[in-house]
């Protein structure tokens, strides 16, 4: 529902067109089909460029609670940049004092498991991974880390959230 709900008055009355607008409509919402979007890829020190790979954005907002997939594959041209990884989120989070946290899983001869992370207002999720392949502790996703990125590596990340408006 993108829009508040009418206030209904004593006596008044109720058209077609009020239930459609107010019942009908926004249950065909809540049903829709997901919206693509193309999220931005950023580093904290040089973008990388995405070349010949492919990048695709997917959400579906009800109220102010957006569920988005995000899916990469890089391509022969790809370059990666240097620094930490983000991805423009669909809409800005909402500043609830919290940080939500989705899945990433990062396909790159072996499947990685990691979080991505969304803090309070922010535009931008990050992935997050273990350092290596024998640790548990976990760091933003670069060029090298959790290995060294290269054509053909496909990372995913879904996520819910709450949307600033």
């Amino acid at each position: 529902m993108t829009f508040a709900p009418r206030t209904w008055n004593a006596g008044e009355t109720v058209t077609d067109t009020m239930l459609n607008t107010e019942v009908r409509d926004q249950f065909n919402e809540m049903f829709a089909a997901w919206t693509s979007y193309t999220p931005a890829w950023t580093a904290a020190t040089t973008n990388p460029v995405l070349g010949n790979g492919t990048l695709a954005g997917r959400y579906l907002k009800v109220g102010r609670t957006c569920t988005a997939h995000i899916n990469l594959i890089t391509g022969s041209t790809t370059t990666y940049g240097a620094g930490n990884y983000a991805w423009a989120l669909p809409f800005a989070a909402a500043n609830a004092g919290c940080s939500y946290v989705g899945h990433a899983h990062l396909l790159a001869g072996t499947r990685w498991m990691g979080q991505t992370v969304i803090s309070p207002a922010a535009t931008t999720a990050s992935p997050f991974f273990p350092t290596n392949s024998t640790t548990t502790t976990a760091s933003f996703l670069q060029p090298t880390v959790p290995v060294t990125l290269a054509s053909g590596h496909q990372l995913r990340m879904t996520f819910t959230y709450e949307t600033a408006s």
